[in-house]
């Protein structure tokens, strides 16, 4: 194997890791939520017109069509490839964006940024990760994994100090149509690089050493999608997904609203901030549970997860909020969900292999697009009728726990059986 094909697992990594930088956009809907609310406020012609209950709603709604949109997307992906479904994900993104930059209709936005943008969104994140995990072996299946949805979770940092400067000086249907715009060309351009090894590929590492003439190492059976659905694991792991993810988004779909209170224009800072959280934690998690085990982790990030959700009582409520302290809170809470990004994609190869990964995972990140827009949807809703977060962290903190507790069943789980693998080449 030429020294070219050794590292290109590597471009393909960067690749899935860049494309994610800019579909980590959803992350920043709490800025651009806080411009649609100052339009209703204001009034006028020409602004928003929403009932104050359903600010979320676009972001609810993208983060449902996310999720399962990464079934289709991921079996598009395991037949046809990760290029050509990376590319649809770009197209479908801009073309959401350029759609709402035109209105302020709460339909069109539900439809543009909720079911457009977070279809072509699932494309694009499920065509990211499965071929930069086909390139290396089994003990570097978190540090990758997290490498790559590190970029969904980082994106934050450029993007909303970018989105503030660009509502400040276009407005909010401006700032649409050059998101828009870039992401169909920067998506777009990044897919080119994704693409599957060849037939045959072993991944430097995972072979005999010293010339050896080792049998092959026997490998995990490759697991049907309907097979998937029937086992135990998969529902423990989809209600665990449901519970990280739905309070994690549930905090970053409303932070820029809490800290504006201490930290006023500047608080799309916190916004970045935690992005800075989020994609640490997944890079840090796929690289500790490659070492401790996914669930000992898992657990762990969650158990830390519902700490935090009961601190962020007195913290959010407190009329004095200090910035310092909210950031901080922000930060770990970031950092505690986007655990949750790089171990539940190692969860699915582990436990069900690389033939229909795609697919696999894109069952169990259903989980991710429900919790997101039920936790979500439901803190907009008890804010509107109680003005206060508290009872969306009690909620948050309760379910949590609940999640830990399950979490640590799964490590009494018999290992899946290990069989020769299946004929057959991996898809291009």
């Amino acid at each position: 194997m030429s020294q070219a094909v050794r590292h290109k697992g590597w471009s393909v990594t960067f690749a899935g890791t860049g494309i994610n930088l800019a579909l980590g956009i959803l992350y920043t809907w709490s800025i651009f939520k806080e411009s649609i609310a100052e339009s209703i406020a204001a009034g006028g012609v020409g602004a928003f017109a929403w009932d104050i209950s359903r600010l979320n709603d676009p972001y609810a709604v993208c983060c449902l069509v996310f999720a399962f949109s990464m079934i289709l997307a991921g079996r598009c992906q395991d037949r046809f490839g990760p290029r050509l479904t990376a590319m649809m994900g770009g197209i479908l993104v801009g073309v959401g964006f350029v759609w709402i930059s035109q209105t302020t209709s709460y339909a069109a936005w539900v439809l543009g940024f909720g079911v457009l943008a977070g279809t072509g969104i699932g494309f694009g994140y499920s065509a990211a990760t499965p071929p930069a995990l086909k390139w290396f072996p089994a003990a570097r299946t978190g540090l990758i994994a997290g490498l790559v949805v590190s970029g969904f979770g980082l994106a934050s940092v450029y993007i909303a100090p970018l989105a503030q400067y660009l509502l400040g000086t276009v407005g909010l249907q401006g700032s649409m149509m050059i998101f828009g715009v870039a992401f169909l060309l920067v998506v777009g351009l990044l897919s080119l690089f994704l693409v599957n090894p060849p037939e045959g590929y072993v991944p430097a590492g995972a072979g005999p050493k010293n010339g050896a003439q080792a049998p092959p190492p026997p490998v995990k059976r490759e697991v049907a999608p309907n097979d998937v659905l029937r086992t135990v694991s998969f529902w423990k792991l989809w209600f665990i997904f449901f519970i990280g993810a739905g309070a994690g988004l549930m905090i970053i779909g409303n932070l820029a609203g809490m800290a504006q209170r201490s930290m006023g224009e500047a608080a799309f800072l916190a916004v970045a901030i935690l992005a800075i959280g989020n994609a640490a934690g997944r890079i840090v998690a796929g690289m500790v549970s490659d070492r401790i085990g996914r669930s000992a982790t898992l657990a762990l990030m969650l158990l830390l997860q519902a700490i935090l959700m009961a601190v962020c009582i007195p913290v959010v409520g407190s009329e004095n909020t200090s910035a310092f302290a909210l950031v901080l809170l922000a930060t770990f809470i970031g950092f505690n969900y986007g655990t949750n990004l790089s171990l539940f994609p190692s969860f699915a190869k582990d436990l069900w292999g690389l033939r229909n990964f795609g697919i696999n995972y894109g069952l169990l990140f259903t989980s991710w697009g429900v919790g997101g827009f039920v936790m979500s949807r439901l803190s907009q809703m008890l804010m509107a009728a109680t003005g206060t977060f508290t009872f969306s962290f009690v909620i948050a903190s309760v379910l949590l726990l609940v999640g830990a507790g399950l979490t640590l069943t799964l490590a009494r789980e018999p290992r899946p059986a290990r069989v020769l693998p299946l004929t057959g080449s991996v898809p291009a």
